[in-house]
């Protein structure tokens, strides 16, 4: 298992480092460039020359990138030059994230938390009413955009019937304690219960939408696995065997049909943060999808750049978790 771990490690790192030279290629690609976004489209050809050259951007590409990665490894890139003007880029990560992945994680819950029983219920149930219904209702929610049931949840919960906050993270006249960026794990933190549910509250909205997509995946991938393993030599030996009904359902059923499942789960997560950026826009959630959004409309490419980063570290580490849950499942995969 430790050289397992270790070999995926070591992908991880040449991931990452692949992933910089992309991104970094990328940002010097963009119309306008990082010259044009700090001084805009009529800014004078020696202004432009002036600038580059203390950007260092007159230099070799393979020299640029070098000090694009010992810049990035220490923390510094650069300041921000739209989303909150002259603070740094890292800062303006590191404050925002805590929104989107408490967001994240809470709609990956609720997806799998709902698609996984759903999806071996309707296995069990096939070509009943129940399984005609849920597969009605995944491909409802692989079909509808992540913005609309935004809109429509929003509409119908926190404008028609009022039961539910219609946007932000947290109510302005609650005057809690930050500790973390966490509004909820902050509010269990100092014991103030009240601020933690009330930042609960204002999440399911988003959540919910959120996770409609991932749910439907994961549900649809849930059901066929189970109806690929329900019929194998291995679960009918098991139920002859005499061995009871909830053994075989999780240790045989499940058991083995999780590994689909884990691949769908880890993926999502880039569905996810791709989600974010429209859902934080409806909800006005100050999170890294907002920051995202508004960084393209004023080409704040600094900020751009550690977010995308940051959001491409975290689908590798996803993925690094993927493959040791893999390991964990099914043992002979460690020697491969």
């Amino acid at each position: 298992m430790l050289r397992f771990t270790v070999r995926r490690l070591a992908q991880l790192v040449l991931v990452v480092v692949v992933l910089s030279m992309l991104l970094f290629g990328w940002l010097r690609l963009l119309p306008g460039g990082p010259v044009s976004a700090l001084l805009g489209d009529r800014a004078t050809p020696e202004a432009r020359a002036q600038l580059e050259a203390q950007l260092g951007m007159d230099q070799p590409l393979i020299v640029q990138y070098w000090k694009f990665l010992e810049r990035a490894i220490s923390g510094d890139f650069g300041t921000s030059t739209g989303v909150q003007r002259g603070t740094p880029a890292l800062e303006v990560f590191l404050t925002r994230f805590p929104a989107t992945l408490e967001l994240s994680i809470l709609a990956l819950l609720l997806a799998v938390a709902v698609g996984v029983p759903l999806g071996y219920l309707a296995a069990r149930r096939r070509g009943t009413w129940l399984d005609n219904l849920t597969i009605t209702s995944s491909l409802v929610g692989v079909a509808v955009p992540v913005f609309f049931s935004a809109f429509l949840l929003k509409y119908v919960f926190a404008i028609e019937l009022g039961v539910l906050p219609v946007s932000g993270r947290q109510d302005t006249g609650i005057d809690a304690t930050r500790v973390t960026g966490f509004y909820i794990l902050d509010g269990i933190l100092t014991r103030e219960f009240d601020a933690a549910w009330n930042a609960l509250v204002h999440l399911v909205l988003p959540a919910i939408a959120l996770a409609t997509i991932p749910f439907a995946v994961i549900f649809r991938i849930t059901r066929a696995a189970v109806l690929d393993v329900v019929d194998e030599d291995y679960v009918r030996t098991a139920r002859a065997k005499g061995l009871s009904a909830m053994v075989v359902r999780t240790r045989h059923v499940l058991h083995n049909a999780m590994l689909p499942v884990v691949t769908t789960i880890g993926l999502q997560t880039g569905a996810l943060l791709a989600g974010a950026v429209l859902t934080e826009r409806v909800f006005n959630i100050s999170g890294i999808g907002q920051a995202v959004a508004i960084g393209f409309q004023r080409k704040d490419f600094p900020v751009l750049q550690v977010v995308i980063l940051a959001a491409a570290m975290v689908y590798v580490l996803v993925n690094l978790l993927v493959d040791l849950t893999y390991a964990l499942i099914d043992p002979r995969l460690r020697t491969r």
